[in-house]
C-alpha cells in the first residue's frame, strides 16, 4: 500500500501542450504492462463519458467561457473521473497512468487565468476529496519550443493551445512552483531529450517507487 493510503499506484503526467505526455505516458503503460501490472490509462478531461462532453466546451467550445467557469467544469469532469474511474482502479491495486490532474488546473486556470493558486487548489482536492498522486511527471519545455511542435503537427489549436505566450509562460513557471513545493512528488524532466531518455529515467522512478 503507497502512502497515499490506497493498494495501487497513482502516477500523473504534467506540463505545457507539446510536451510529449502521451508519448511518455504510452511509453510507460507498455513497460508496466509488460511487467506484469494491471495498468489504467486516463486522461483529464475526458476519461469517461461525462468527461468527453465536458472536454468538448473547455477545450473545443468557439464561443467565450468565462474563467470561473472553466475551472468549475474541469472541477467537475474531475470529481466524477475520480470517484467512477480512478479511486476504484486504484482500490483494486492498478497502476492508473493520467494524463493531467489538479496540477493542470492549478497551472492553467490558476496562474494562467489568474484565478489564484490556492482558490483552485482547494476546489480540485474538494472536488477528489482529497486525493493526490503518488508520483507527477513533469515534462518541462519553453512555450515558444512546445508552439513550433504544435505548429509542425498541422491541427487547429484548442481554447488553451490558442492562447498567448504570455498565458504559457504564466503555466509553466507554476508548474515548476508546484514541483520545487512538493519535490516528494514530483519528478522534473527536460521534455527536450529523446523520448527513450525520458522513459528510461520515468521507469527508474516508477521502480523506485514500486519497491
Amino acid at each position: 500500500m503507497t502512502a497515499a493510503g490506497h493498494p495501487g499506484l497513482f502516477i500523473t503526467f504534467e506540463g505545457g501542450d507539446g510536451a510529449g505526455k502521451t508519448t511518455q505516458a504510452s511509453l510507460l503503460e507498455e513497460w508496466l504492462t509488460d511487467a506484469g501490472h494491471a495498468v489504467v490509462r486516463t486522461r483529464e478531461p475526458g476519461g469517461t463519458e461525462v468527461g468527453t462532453l465536458i472536454r468538448d466546451i473547455v477545450l473545443h467550445h468557439r464561443g467565450e467561457v468565462a474563467p470561473r467557469a472553466e475551472a468549475l467544469l474541469y472541477a467537475a469532469d474531475r470529481a466524477h473521473h475520480i470517484e467512477t474511474v480512478v479511486r476504484p482502479a486504484l482500490e483494486r491495486g492498478d497502476v492508473v497512468i493520467q494524463d493531467r490532474y489538479l496540477d493542470s488546473s492549478i497551472a492553467y486556470q490558476g496562474a494562467g487565468r489568474i484565478l489564484g493558486r490556492d482558490e483552485v487548489r482547494d476546489l480540485s482536492l474538494w472536488a477528489t476529496a482529497g486525493l493526490l498522486p503518488d508520483l507527477t511527471v513533469l515534462l518541462d519545455l519553453d512555450p515558444t519550443v512546445a508552439r513550433q511542435r504544435l505548429d509542425a503537427d498541422d491541427k487547429p489549436f484548442d481554447r488553451l493551445e490558442a492562447e498567448r505566450e504570455t498565458f504559457h509562460v504564466r503555466v509553466r513557471e507554476e508548474f515548476l512552483a508546484l514541483a520545487a513545493a512538493e519535490p516528494g512528488r514530483f519528478l522534473v524532466l527536460d521534455a527536450t531529450l529523446a523520448p527513450a531518455e525520458l522513459a528510461a529515467t520515468v521507469r527508474e522512478r516508477v521502480a523506485g517507487v514500486l519497491g
